[in-house]
């Protein structure tokens, strides 16, 4: 089994990019696993910033190899977001063996996100392996690999400051939005959307003392959620945005909307990820222009001659955005959105994220090394398999033996306890020889995998060196 990751990011690529690649994500593990062969397992990760595939590869992989397996599933990504195929390929960074561990370690950890240190990216690469489950594209190795990642982040959260700190991306856009804002004990927020950062951004506004907190859902699911987090539902939009000081909007249902339509066949040929419409082209937004233009008159006409009211500030956190970039245009409102976020994330002190990235290091190196153990088992098990065959045969040698003394003395044939005795003493003089044997063929096995592991290292570094270049000289020539 081998390990192969194809990554991007915040850091590799613009929101926009990783908006359109990511189109489709939901179904992608599935096709992989369904159609490739040697893919036993896939697990996809996609969050506000990181769109990423982590596959188990029942087969030896090569240079030639890993460039093959990675085409052809930026394929079945090209065909599913509706970007080039291409375009897909030069946009993952590809990691196999221990760098795909120690990469999974940090994401989940905190330590790759937007705002480093945010707690909100473990419970997304949990859902991650959940999601897999149900789908039955797990493996046993991704499960072991997943679920050493949450315990690892699990202790980067409780043994440093950088679990304590708070951090996450919601926490940020409500500090952007404060100086703009009324005190929080008066503010009026509103919520677009159900999910987990809908309950996130729920527990955030309530730290900082808002309690006058309403949701609204296109999916139906306010009243239930409303009723679970102490707020309230509101069927019009409109009408709450008109009496509100805030609004976060974190559905992700032109998300699913975009998944569903790219699931469901692409109607027009694949384009650029640059420069081009994809398949949301034709998608409304949750919260457009002309909505907020509505709201905005009639929390004019409510103020009457009263003197003009704060800006509506609008929190958009979904990456196939909820709000359409046109609202920023609207007098009085302020729009902040992912790559806004993205621009203001604050730096944290180096020995904060040096004692976290110490634990990752470690936790992903001990992970290597039982990784490699069980490799260098299934040569142990050979060498013990060999033995039992020797060891059997000893036994009837020595057995058939003492039974020709004992017949010349005209005694009766050995008794079972005889022959246990004659097994116990083989088994000992075996296995005692196999010692050193055991101990030469386990260094043998994981060295030779250790070796052919570095030898995968430099191909997918070679692969992600040229993706990197190709994406750098498409930034200079749509300048």
């Amino acid at each position: 089994m081998v390990l192969l990751s194809l990554t991007a990011s915040h850091r590799e690529l613009d929101l926009d990019a990783l908006e359109r690649l990511s189109t489709g994500s939901s179904s992608v593990g599935r096709v992989v696993v369904g159609t490739c062969g040697p893919v036993a397992g896939a697990v996809v990760i996609s969050t506000c910033n990181r769109f990423e595939l982590y596959l188990d590869v029942d087969a030896p992989l090569s240079g030639d190899s890993i460039r093959h397996a990675t085409r052809h599933v930026a394929e079945l990504v090209a065909h599913a977001s509706g970007v080039t195929g291409d375009v897909a390929a030069r946009s993952f960074t590809v990691r196999t063996g221990p760098e795909v561990t120690e990469h999974l370690f940090a994401v989940a950890s905190g330590l790759d996100a937007m705002v480093v240190g945010e707690r909100e990216i473990a419970g997304q690469v949990k859902r991650s392996l959940a999601i897999a489950r149900e789908q039955e594209t797990t493996s046993k190795t991704l499960e072991l690999l997943f679920q050493t990642a949450s315990r690892t982040s699990k202790r980067v959260g409780t043994d440093t400051e950088l679990g304590a700190a708070g951090r996450s991306v919601v926490a940020l856009a409500l500090d952007l939005a404060e100086g703009e804002l009324p005190p929080w004990d008066g503010a009026r927020a509103v919520l677009i959307g159900t999910g987990s950062y809908a309950g996130a951004s729920v527990a955030a506004l309530r730290a900082r003392g808002c309690e006058d907190i309403s949701v609204y859902s296109q999916s139906g699911r306010a009243e239930a959620f409303a009723e679970s987090h102490g707020v309230r539902p509101v069927a019009s939009l409109v009408e709450a945005l008109s009496d509100a000081d805030i609004v976060v909007s974190c559905s992700g249902a032109r998300g699913r909307a975009i998944a569903a339509l790219a699931e469901s066949g692409p109607t027009t040929p694949p384009r650029g990820l640059t420069g081009d419409a994809g398949p949301e082209a034709s998608l409304g937004h949750v919260l457009d222009a002309a909505a907020v233009v509505r709201a905005r008159e009639r929390a004019a006409e409510r103020a009457g001659d009263e003197p003009e009211p704060h800006p509506l500030v609008i929190l958009d956190l979904a990456l196939h955005r909820d709000v359409d970039p046109q609202v920023a245009d609207v007098e009085g409102v302020l729009l902040y959105d992912l790559a806004t976020l993205k621009a203001h994330a604050p730096a944290v002190a180096h020995d904060v994220v040096a004692q976290a990235q110490g634990i990752v290091d470690t936790a992903a190196r001990r992970f290597e090394e039982t990784r490699l153990g069980r490799e260098a088992d299934a040569a142990v098990v050979a060498l013990l398999d060999e033995a039992e065959v020797r060891v059997v045969a000893e036994i009837e040698v020595a057995v058939a033996r003492l039974t020709g003394e004992l017949a010349l003395r005209g005694e009766r044939a050995p008794e079972e306890a005889d022959v246990d005795v004659i097994a116990r003493d083989v088994r000992k003089r075996v296995h005692a020889d196999l010692h050193d044997k055991i101990v030469a063929v386990r260094a043998r096995a994981t060295a030779e995998a250790r070796a052919a592991e570095a030898a995968l290292v430099q191909g997918a570094e070679a692969l992600t060196m040229e993706a990197s270049a190709q994406r750098d000289a498409d930034r200079r020539s749509s300048r």
